[in-house]
This record gives C-alpha cells, sequence and structure tokens, in this order.
C-alpha cells in the first residue's frame, strides 16, 4: 500500500483543508452529541424539530432540502418523532399529496428546552476564534457549500 504524498501543492492544500474540516466537524458533532442523547433525540430528529421550530410547519420535501437529508431517511426520522408524539404529519388542504409536518405542544416543549442547551455548548465551542474569525469561517463555508454542489 503506498503512503505517497500528492506532490501538487493545489491538492496538497485541499486535502489538507478537508482533513482539518472533517475533524473540525467530528469534533463538533461529538460536542453537541451529548446534548442530543440526554434529551433522546439522534442529530437528524433534532435537526427536524429545530427547522420547523425556527420556520414553521413545512412539507416533508423542503424539509429535506432544509436539513440536507434524503426523502427516504426523512421519512424514517419524521415516523419515529411522530411515534414519540413530538411531530404530527398533516395533508395539506390545497394538495392531498403534500405532508406538511408540525410539532406538537410536546415537541414544541422538547425542543425550547433543548435549544438553548445546544446553543450554548455551540458557542462555548467556537469561543476559541475571534468573532471576525467565526464570521470569516461561516462566509467561507458558505462559499464552499454553495460552489460544493455545482
Amino acid at each position: 500500500m503506498s503512503t505517497a504524498q500528492p506532490t501538487d501543492p493545489a491538492q496538497r492544500r485541499a486535502l489538507d483543508a478537508y482533513v482539518k474540516l472533517r475533524r473540525a466537524v467530528n469534533a463538533l458533532q461529538a460536542s453537541e452529541a451529548e446534548t442530543l442523547r440526554g434529551a433522546g433525540l439522534t442529530e437528524s430528529q433534532f435537526a427536524v424539530l429545530e427547522a420547523i421550530h425556527h420556520r414553521g410547519a413545512m412539507c416533508q420535501k423542503d424539509l429535506a432540502a432544509k436539513i440536507l437529508k434524503s426523502a427516504g431517511n426523512l421519512t424514517t426520522v419524521i415516523g419515529n418523532l411522530e411515534r414519540d408524539g413530538l411531530v404530527v404529519r398533516r395533508r395539506a388542504e390545497h394538495d392531498r399529496r403534500v405532508l406538511t409536518v408540525d410539532l406538537t405542544d410536546r415537541g414544541r416543549r422538547l425542543i425550547r428546552s433543548v435549544f438553548p442547551r445546544h446553543a450554548a455548548v455551540l458557542t462555548c465551542a467556537f469561543a476559541v476564534l475571534e468573532p471576525a474569525e467565526q464570521e470569516r469561517l461561516a462566509e467561507l463555508c458558505k462559499r464552499l457549500g454553495t460552489q460544493s454542489r455545482g
């Protein structure tokens, strides 16, 4: 098995940046996992609750796009949240083929209690960066993410 490193400087920089970005994301996910586990939520379940909490009821297609999950995966996630009494699916009146997902009172209470802890964990994790560095990182990630979608 070859352990040769890329000789192209552009390739080397890109791979180095990618590895560091992945490690940073993994570290942040590990930090937030404890908060989510304590609430009995997976990362995907939290993402659904958070999106609906901040954006309002959404159809499953829009919700999948918002949280960057496949429609198939989202169906399972929403089914589990519905089973646990945290969300409800309703057929849209204007088009019965469209399912709208909304929080139940129980789901609303849960996300209102979990989100502040989640935000505090991330605020603490990002405190190693100055405010201007956090803003620059956000800009760079947005540009990278937008470009990567092709």
